[in-house]
C-alpha cells in the first residue's frame, strides 16, 4: 500500500525485519494470548502476530490505514477498532490483555497514563517509544530523568527496557533514537496508596517546578509540622523521593482529611 505518513498522526514505521523479529521474540505471544496492538501501521508487526495468536485487536486511527488492515486480513482472525487509542476502552476487550505497539511519540505520555488506568486488567505491555522517555519511565530517584512519569508508571509497574532501535529502523525515520520496553503490572501493588487521587496529585504537584523545594512545592497540602511528623525534609525536592515516599505523603493528606 502506498501511504504517506500523517504528522498529525505521529506516523513512524518500523519495517527492518531485524527489529521486527526481535520485538516478537521479546513479547513471545502464545496462540491463546488476547492481544491488542496499538498503531499496526503498515502492519510490520501486525502479519508476524498474526502467524503467532489466534486472534488479534488492533488500534488504528488512520482510516485509510485501517480499511487496508480489513483487506489484507480476515476478520475472524483481525478485529480492526478504528478510533483514537487514547479514548479506547482496553478494559471491553476482557482481562489478562497484552498490549503491543509502536506508540505514536506525540502522544506518548498521554497514552501511558491512559494504558497504566486499566493495570488491573493487563498482563504486560510491550511498546516501542523515544528513548529519552524509556528513560524517564525506568529512571530512579535523584537521577536526571526521574519525574512524574516514573513515579506513576513505577508506583503500578516493573518497567524494563529491553533494547535501542536506530531510526533507521522506521519509515519516514525519526530524528531520535527509540527504545523497546515491558511493564508487567505489579501485584500486589507493593506501596498501595489510601487514595490514588490523592496521590497522583501529589506526585503532579511535586513535579510541577523541577527547582521547587518540597515546602514550597506542596505548601497547600502540607504544612512545617507535617513534614517533621512524615521525617521528610521539606528541603528536598521532589526528585529526591521514590515512590514509597509519595505515597507516605499522600496517605498522610488522605487521612488528615479523612479520605478513604
Amino acid at each position: 500500500m502506498q501511504h504517506t505518513p500523517r504528522k498529525r498522526f505521529g506516523q513512524n514505521f518500523l519495517h527492518d525485519p531485524h527489529f521486527v523479529r526481535r520485538c516478537l521474540e521479546a513479547i513471545a505471544p502464545r496462540p491463546e494470548d488476547t492481544l491488542v496492538e496499538i498503531g499496526p501501521g503498515l502492519g510490520a508487526l501486525t502479519a508476524p502476530l498474526l502467524e503467532k495468536v489466534h486472534h488479534l485487536h488492533v488500534v488504528e486511527i488512520d482510516r485509510d490505514l485501517a480499511a487496508d488492515l480489513r483487506r489484507r486480513f480476515p476478520a475472524e482472525r483481525l478485529t480492526v477498532h478504528e478510533g483514537d487509542a487514547l479514548r479506547f476502552d482496553f478494559a471491553s476487550l476482557g482481562p489478562d490483555l497484552r498490549v503491543v505497539g509502536n506508540l505514536p511519540y506525540n502522544i506518548s505520555t498521554p497514552l501511558l497514563f491512559h494504558l497504566a488506568a486499566f493495570g488491573d486488567t493487563l498482563r504486560d505491555l510491550h511498546v516501542m517509544l523515544q528513548k529519552e522517555v524509556v528513560a524517564r519511565m525506568a529512571a530512579t530517584p535523584s537521577s536526571p530523568a526521574y519525574g512524574r512519569l516514573s513515579v506513576m508508571l513505577q508506583y503500578r509497574f516493573a518497567v524494563k527496557p529491553l533494547f535501542d532501535v536506530p531510526g533507521g529502523a522506521f519509515r519516514p525515520p525519526p530524528k531520535v533514537t527509540s527504545s523497546f520496553v515491558r511493564l508487567a503490572p505489579l501485584r500486589p501493588l507493593p506501596h498501595p496508596a489510601r487514595n490514588e487521587r490523592i496521590f497522583a496529585t501529589m506526585v503532579a504537584s511535586a513535579f510541577s517546578t523541577r527547582r521547587k523545594t518540597l515546602r514550597n512545592a506542596l505548601r497547600s497540602h502540607l504544612e512545617a509540622a507535617d513534614f517533621a511528623a512524615l521525617s521528610i525534609p521539606p528541603t528536598l525536592r521532589a526528585e529526591n523521593l521514590s515512590v514509597a515516599d509519595f505515597v507516605r505523603l499522600a496517605d498522610y493528606v488522605a487521612s488528615r482529611h479523612g479520605y478513604t
